[in-house]
């Protein structure tokens, strides 16, 4: 028995299999979709600095400023609503389901107000995205961006709805962390878009 074991130690006694340690694929894939927005959102940029670096005057003549001080609140708002974010995070990974539903819940409702004010400064706009440059690369860039906002609010409400079926917790929370990845891109994205677009021509 002893030469037996000797002879064929691989067998009798296998070799315990390892679990790789990192990021799941459902994480990298988003780092990957957010790589691709991100670079679509430069050229955007770049374009848009392109024409005001090719234009005497910018805005066009009898084009108003974009409106600078509601605006900046809503940036504010939707900066802020990172943070519940990352609370719901930390929470759904002590097993504070209610905490992380709570935090979705606000962070929800921050970017709703944003989406609201976008939507209602584009009324209030008197230009349109046919009339010139301008209107076509700002109604481009802004409503972008707001496309991303909306998507990311579709995504938040599935991440709360699973967090109401139990469907996540302390040990399941691959949803919550690719979806927070995403918020935060959106407003990151929402840093440069409103320092070039808004910002910056009313500090020149």
């Amino acid at each position: 028995m002893t030469q037996a074991t000797e002879f064929f130690p691989t067998i009798l006694v296998p070799a315990p299999r390892r679990v790789a340690a990192g990021r799941d694929k459902a994480w990298w894939g988003m780092l990957v979709v957010i790589a691709t927005e991100g670079m679509i959102f430069l050229v955007l940029l770049a374009a848009y600095f392109f024409l005001r670096a090719s234009s005497s005057e910018w805005p066009p003549a009898g084009v108003e400023l974009p409106e600078l001080f509601q605006t900046s609140i809503f940036t504010a708002v939707l900066l802020g609503s990172s943070l519940p974010v990352f609370w719901a995070d930390a929470a759904v990974k002590r097993g504070h389901v209610g905490r992380a539903q709570l935090g979705l819940l606000l962070s929800w409702l921050m970017g709703v107000a944003f989406l609201v004010h976008t939507a209602l400064d584009f009324e209030q706009l008197h230009f349109g995205w046919r009339d010139h440059a301008y209107g076509s690369i700002y109604y481009t860039v802004i409503g972008l961006h707001a496309l991303h906002v909306v998507v990311g609010l579709l995504f938040s409400a599935v991440v709360q709805l699973k967090l109401q079926r139990g469907m996540l917790d302390a040990n399941r929370h691959k949803t919550l962390d690719v979806f927070s990845l995403y918020w935060h891109f959106v407003d990151a994205v929402w840093i440069f878009v409103f320092s070039s677009l808004i910002l910056s021509v009313h500090v020149r």
